[in-house]
């Protein structure tokens, strides 16, 4: 969505009763403690009492309720541009703006929020529908030239007198309104709505056929694998690549398979990418990359493309050391001493090396990694940090939308209450894939001088607990864990007077520095032993498994951040300048021969899986420079004491309590002493896969 609901985005994305059985078992189940005992998920929201609603919200009783909440927040909007127009040019529009955003905001994020992750069919139909009726005001609102003209004279005739922060969200509003075109002729604004839905379209269809499984006939699968797949009408549909498996013709047959050109899903991705050219051509940008980068960390994509080949520079002679590895590890096990690598290989090897050089495997490390034990670790490392405690709170009747969900108070030493944090984190059929965080409800300093306090839903998909044993996770399970914990941390902490600017409502390559930043404290040794800990025993995860855990994290990093470096770079190019003077499969290829050592296989296509080029859309660098900026902080501020309380406050206040209000550049050179330059991200890089490596 732009304008109003610009910020109104979940980031970096699973119902079943209880049984009496899964009740009983929690008796056996080791206790650590409270928030072990709530994550054994009590069934709070079985209660006779009537019901307050979802997220306590009145209207929500029932799923017909949605329509009362879509009514209401629509003629509370209808009332603030009423005092909006009314308050032209003057200072408190800002103020304004920022209430018919949360207004819109709280209406549309909830609805999203339910519509991806009810269980309830009708809950979530009603949800969409909601989220359709906030859509259509947002746009009506986007063609409202008055509003326009409105905060424009404001900037100019009386921006010197605004508050930094007002004036911050002044320009971020008046920028999110010139990017849907509202500034142009009537002609052109024609055109860029016409151009803005044939590419929601397109994108619709890209990202659909990306995760589309693919048909081959029966007759052109080897009779040996042919039972791997499902398959009907004499074809066989391969919905993923075996990249794991021991068997090498699988992986091969799966590999080209998936990628094997697919006419219209090409023709699909170079529209989207045509139209999305003349979409910033209108609104005055050579290319949809620099449209995309206005108001990023990284600013132009000229600093992004110089960022990604130093990088690929430093990758480039590690990335070789560990190809020798794993070509070396081929060559053994097929007795083949002309072997290489294959793109389907990579994973496969990369799993057995770490396994045979460390002894480490997934089944022997998940019993340490209860996901009580685990909110336990987060907990005190928020205590040690910020002073700041997760307790499990009872939900009332009809507030959520599971019995497995688990509510918690974020609750500071002397500040109190900070905001809330819903927790739904069992695997459950139809329930969102990807673990994700959403804002329910943004943060923001109300008129008699109280804050509105965030409310954030964490979604992830963890094992179901069994009868002899909690939920036990893999450490990657953990790691996400800790990820998305980072983003609801950074929404709890936020204190902005504004809400269209709190917590994660910033520059996406800012957004994740706090969520990459909590990656390192879950691979740092002394967090680790603070919490992995047997959920039968009690003992603690032995001193040389952590060792051994540490060590597995960068072992063929320089080959894993060279294919982050790849995509991130496939995205810049095809969202650069247009016309392409390829095709999207000749720039994909010669990228890769450039980039990686991993050879490109021809007679594929892989940017047509690719569906990130449709939702990141020229800014899946964000990955790579948000590690960066989150390893500088790491190694300069927490690495010597992941648990010291003076440099945890510093960054609190330093960064996480201001969001999206100030220049996120500003906010990190604060924390450091010093700016950033790329250089310094580059060797920040370089220290990450480094650390605890045995290959340096």
């Amino acid at each position: 969505m732009m304008n109003f609901l610009q910020a109104c985005r979940g980031l970096r994305s699973r119902f079943n009763t209880v049984s009496p059985l899964f009740l009983l078992r929690l008796k056996a189940v080791h206790n650590w403690g409270p928030l072990t005992t709530a994550f054994n998920f009590p069934n709070t929201a079985i209660n006779c009492a009537p019901s307050t609603g979802l997220f306590k919200l009145q209207q929500l009783q029932d799923c017909f309720g949605f329509d009362s909440l879509k009514k209401e927040a629509l003629k509370e909007g209808e009332e603030l541009v009423k005092k909006a127009l009314k308050n032209a040019s003057r200072p408190e529009l800002v103020d304004i703006f920022d209430e018919l955003s949360d207004v819109l905001c709280r209406a549309a994020d909830l609805s999203e929020f339910v519509r991806m992750s009810h269980p309830d069919k009708r809950f979530a139909k009603a949800a969409e529908e909601t989220s359709l009726g906030i859509s259509a005001f947002v746009e009506v609102l986007n063609t409202d030239r008055s509003l326009y003209d409105a905060m424009k004279s404001l900037l100019n005739e009386h921006g010197e007198k605004l508050d930094d922060a007002a004036k911050q969200v002044a320009e971020l509003f008046l920028f999110d309104f010139e990017l849907s075109g509202i500034h142009l002729n009537e002609k052109k604004r024609k055109q860029f709505v016409a151009l803005q839905e044939k590419a929601l379209i397109l994108g619709a269809y890209f990202t659909c056929g990306a995760n589309a499984p693919a048909l081959i006939p029966k007759t052109e699968c080897p009779q040996s694998i042919a039972s791997s797949f499902p398959g009907s009408d004499g074809n066989v549909a391969i919905d993923t690549m075996y990249l794991e498996s021991p068997n090498e013709d699988l992986r091969s047959m799966a590999f080209k398979a998936n990628l094997y050109p697919v006419e219209s899903q090409i023709k699909h991705l170079d529209e989207l990418l045509s139209v999305r050219d003349e979409l910033a051509n209108l609104v005055d940008f050579p290319t949809f990359s620099h449209r995309a980068l206005k108001g990023t960390m990284a600013k132009t994509p000229e600093n992004v493309l110089t960022f990604l080949k130093m990088s690929s520079e430093m990758l480039e002679k590690p990335a070789k050391r560990e190809l020798a590895l794993l070509t070396n590890m081929k060559q053994i096990a097929t007795g083949d001493k002309s072997s290489e690598i294959m793109p389907w290989d990579l994973q496969y090897y990369i799993s057995t090396t770490k396994s045979q050089s460390l002894k480490l495997n997934s089944s022997s490390l998940s019993p340490y990694f209860p996901l009580g034990a685990c909110m336990e670790g987060l907990n005190y490392l928020f205590q040690c940090l910020y002073g700041i405690s997760l307790e499990p709170e009872n939900a009332a009747p009809g507030e959520l939308w599971s019995p497995e969900v688990q509510k918690l108070s974020v609750v500071h030493e002397k500040e109190g209450l900070l905001g809330y944090i819903y927790c739904d984190f069992l695997v459950r059929e139809n329930k969102i894939h990807q673990d994700s965080h959403f804002t329910i409800r943004g943060g923001r300093t109300l008129s008699d001088g109280s804050y509105q306090l965030p409310i954030v839903a964490v979604i992830c998909n963890f094992p179901t607990p069994t009868p002899s044993a909690p939920s036990l996770l893999t450490h990657p399970m953990v790691e996400n864990l800790f990820h998305e914990m980072g983003h609801a941390m950074h929404s709890m902490l936020a204190r902005t007077k504004y809400q269209h600017v709190t917590g994660t409502r910033c520059a996406t390559d800012f957004a994740e520095v706090p969520s990459v930043l909590m990656e390192s404290f879950v691979w740092n040794p002394r967090v680790i032993s603070k919490f992995a800990k047997h959920h039968r025993t009690g003992q603690s995860l032995p001193e040389q498994m952590i060792s051994k855990l540490c060590q597995s994290k960068n072992m063929f990093g320089a080959i894993e951040m060279q294919r982050q470096v790849l995509y991130s770079l496939v995205d810049q190019v095809y969202h650069g300048q247009h016309p392409l003077d390829k095709t999207t499969t000749e720039i994909m290829a010669d990228l890769q021969r450039e980039y990686t050592v991993i050879p490109h296989i021809d007679g594929t296509a892989w940017q047509q899986r690719f569906s990130h080029l449709n939702s990141y859309g020229a800014r899946y660098y964000s990955y790579l420079w948000s590690r960066a900026v989150a390893s500088r902080i790491w190694h300069q501020c927490f690495a010597a004491d992941p648990f010291n309380r003076e440099v945890g406050e510093r960054y609190r206040h330093t960064m996480l309590a201001h969001g999206g209000s100030k220049d996120p550049n500003r906010l990190v050179a604060d924390m450091l002493g010093r700016e950033l330059t790329l250089k310094d991200m580059v060797q920040s890089l370089l220290e990450d896969i480094q650390t605890n490596s045995i290959f340096y």
